[in-house]
């Protein structure tokens, strides 16, 4: 009943205690068809969003505007948001386990929730704090709610989800950021226990969190086949917590880089089947990088809608900034980029509610972001003039924040080299097919 009452609490939906959540949701179908009929309705109606989902995002608004935005100035100059506080104050709300599953304290809804969350997210008025979030929702989280053990899933999912503990993902190492197989951080069995040595770098959370899901090699193998997730408390014994990274942007959320000596952890906290860390954390990447597109999409839209308000009102030479017409053009043109990465997540969305490989078509949307969390707020910020090289100004905020965008969770050169793979024009890929052609033929 608790699961029922958290729902009612976010989407204002009064249901019987008999009646299960897919009831509510209106999901009484398979994934697939669920997904069909997503994007069939999408493109007769134009809406994406159910009135349930619409609610969700309503209701998270609200916590935002009372329990975050009016903080965020202040966090920003201190370089530092107090992420329990935060977390639980959401996982209490229900928010920090949209799709996770209902036994851990989850809700156990489609990705499409997710999403939604996501993009009602983006209203919270800087970029560290949304970041910080869906590193605890989406980013270090998915594998071990579909691969963990039930042990695992009891002592780190189920706080994760409530809010109780705040987790990092350590991936990114000084020599190995987007190449993610090159790692060196190495957890060698000794018994059974897991002795950690190495190093992590760019960690976000990384100061407040209380757990880790962490990607080491575990065995001499190849790259892809010889590496593990494992859930690694950070007040073990012989883990060391730099000072605090110092960032052109994202301030409000604390970057770490973290050693590991000799760190003992039980053998049982790897998740999943030892030596498939690899495939697991690409399947995380998708998820992170779809919600964290989804998150961009507020952000431009407030970008853009503020440089429209304010360049109607500040006048040059007689007669408002947005009389020119490169100006006004330039913002048509950059909303039609926006809403065309919008149609991209929903569309990604329901294919992946539908259990389809989206691998390609996330890579295109992430660099899609990516380029436009450049575009946007550097265009806008021209239009602002000297107010937009101000620290106080919501659009210079979001030149700085929004760089990482392109950066992180895989680079867009990362993600061009995805999709050219899937296209079959990489070099070595290209000529592999054409190989198999020649043997086809003969």
């Amino acid at each position: 009943m608790a699961v029922a009452t958290r729902l009612t609490r976010i989407v204002g939906v009064s249901y019987s205690s008999k009646a299960s959540l897919w009831q509510v949701t209106g999901v009484t179908t398979s994934r697939r068809t669920l997904a069909t009929t997503c994007v069939r309705k999408w493109q007769a109606s134009g809406e994406f969003y159910s009135e349930q989902h619409l609610q969700l995002q309503s209701s998270l608004k609200k916590l935002i505007d009372v329990e975050i935005n009016p903080h965020v100035d202040q966090w920003e100059k201190e370089h530092h948001f107090p992420a329990h506080e935060v977390f639980k104050k959401l996982g209490s709300a229900g928010f920090l386990g949209i799709s996770k599953p209902e036994e851990y304290g989850g809700l156990g809804l489609d990705y499409g929730y997710t999403v939604a969350f996501a993009e009602a997210l983006g209203t919270i008025h800087c970029g560290g704090i949304p970041m910080a979030i869906s590193v605890q929702t989406d980013m270090a989280t998915p594998a071990l709610a579909k691969f963990g053990s039930d042990y695992l899933k009891e002592t780190f999912l189920r706080p994760t989800i409530a809010g109780d503990m705040v987790v990092c993902l350590g991936v990114s190492e000084p020599g190995a950021g987007s190449d993610v197989a090159g790692i060196g951080t190495s957890a060698r069995r000794q018994g059974d226990d897991l002795i950690i040595n190495g190093q992590k770098m760019w960690i976000t959370n990384g100061f407040q969190a209380d757990w880790m899901c962490l990607l080491a090699n575990t065995s001499e193998g190849p790259q892809h086949r010889n590496k593990s997730l494992i859930c690694l408390p950070m007040n073990t014994p012989g883990i060391h917590r730099t000072s605090r990274i110092e960032k052109i942007g994202m301030h409000s959320s604390d970057t770490a880089q973290i050693f590991f000596e000799d760190v003992r952890v039980p053998a049982k906290n790897i998740i999943g089947e030892e030596g498939m860390g690899f495939t697991y954390q690409m399947l995380q990447f998708q998820e992170e990088r779809l919600v964290g597109s989804a998150v961009c999409l507020s952000p431009l839209d407030k970008c853009i809608a503020d440089t429209i308000n304010y360049t109607s009102e500040r006048k040059v030479f007689g007669q408002p900034v947005l009389n020119n017409q490169a100006v006004h053009y330039t913002l048509a043109e950059l909303e039609t980029e926006v809403e065309a990465l919008r149609s991209l997540i929903y569309r990604a969305t329901a294919l992946y509610i539908g259990g389809e490989d989206v691998t390609k078509l996330v890579s295109m949307i992430k660099l899609k972001a990516g380029r436009l969390c450049r575009q946007v707020p550097d265009s806008c910020l021209q239009f602002w003039g000297g107010m937009g090289f101000t620290q106080e100004n919501y659009v210079s905020r979001l030149y700085r924040d929004m760089r990482l965008v392109s950066i992180g969770a895989g680079a867009d050169e990362v993600m061009l080299a995805i999709i050219c793979k899937y296209a079959g024009t990489l070099p070595k890929v290209a000529t592999s097919l054409k190989k198999k052609e020649r043997q086809a033929s003969n």
